[in-house]
């Protein structure tokens, strides 16, 4: 199933994340309202160039509408407002940014943003990242990874390549390590800054199975316009099994087999 085919239109992509639903009612609550508000002033903008439009014999006037009628408009917007903040903003705000899965309930990831790719790392099948060292980082050792970190020995590391688990919770930690970079996922209405010198942790739960793009939302050079990767989402059975082909040794990594003399 290809969750990415056919999103783009007069409406928003599809929802694929447990983040998606919230952001999309508070999108459509706020362009309802200004699309009322838009309809409600154009009726009284109408009715006062009909009502003091220039006519023969009239002369000019000035009317008060008294204090309550003039704020109750203003009023009523700064009502509205307050309660999308109270009821809408801050419990969303709450769920997405402040209270994080734990970390042994989730999938884990790192990703560093790099021009321009995304550096992405798992921690294998021990659920564990290996200790890093900026004096180790090279072209085949992006992340700096020490090998000689019993914990980074499964650790796995793909470009551009990002896989989940549907249903469960991912916890991410995001970084940069040359300008600011966006994590964007259009899908799973997830967007958030990849900053130098900090390591921002992004949570959500995929909900749908499919392909999707991670696209940077951050102008960051030359190179921005392709600065893009895929999303696959599986089912939990797949992913595992994904998992282990993925951070197991490279063959000529591993122990070669006896060979049988005759």
């Amino acid at each position: 199933m290809n969750g990415a085919s056919g999103n783009y239109g007069m409406g928003l992509p599809i929802q694929a994340s447990d983040a998606a639903p919230h952001i999309d009612l508070g999108l459509r609550v706020i362009h309802f309202a200004m699309f009322a508000i838009f309809i409600l002033w154009s009726i009284f903008f109408v009715y006062l160039l009909l009502k003091y439009r220039k006519r023969a014999g009239v002369a000019a006037q000035r009317e008060h509408m008294g204090l309550f009628w003039s704020l109750l408009p203003d009023a009523i917007v700064l009502g509205f407002e307050i309660l999308l903040i109270f009821f809408y903003a801050i419990p969303g705000w709450t769920r997405f940014k402040m209270d994080a899965p734990k970390p042994e309930d989730s999938t884990q990831i790192e990703i560093v943003a790099q021009q321009f790719n995304w550096n992405i790392r798992y921690p294998g099948p021990d659920g564990k990242f290996g200790r890093t060292d900026p004096k180790l980082i090279d072209f085949a050792n992006p992340l700096g990874i020490d090998p000689t970190d019993p914990a980074s020995k499964d650790d796995y590391v793909s470009v551009n390549q990002l896989h989940l688990p549907v249903g469960k919770p991912v916890l991410i930690r995001l970084s940069s390590m040359d300008v600011i970079h966006s994590f964007f996922i259009p899908e799973f209405r997830v967007k958030q800054d990849a900053v130098p010198g900090m390591r921002v942790p992004v949570w959500f739960t995929p909900t749908r199975e499919g392909q999707y793009e991670i696209t940077c939302a951050q102008l960051c050079g030359v190179g921005h316009a392709i600065m893009r990767g895929d999303v696959s989402v599986h089912t939990p059975e797949d992913f595992q099994k994904w998992l282990a082909e993925a951070s197991a040794p490279p063959a000529e990594a591993r122990a070669a087999a006896p060979i049988e003399q005759w």
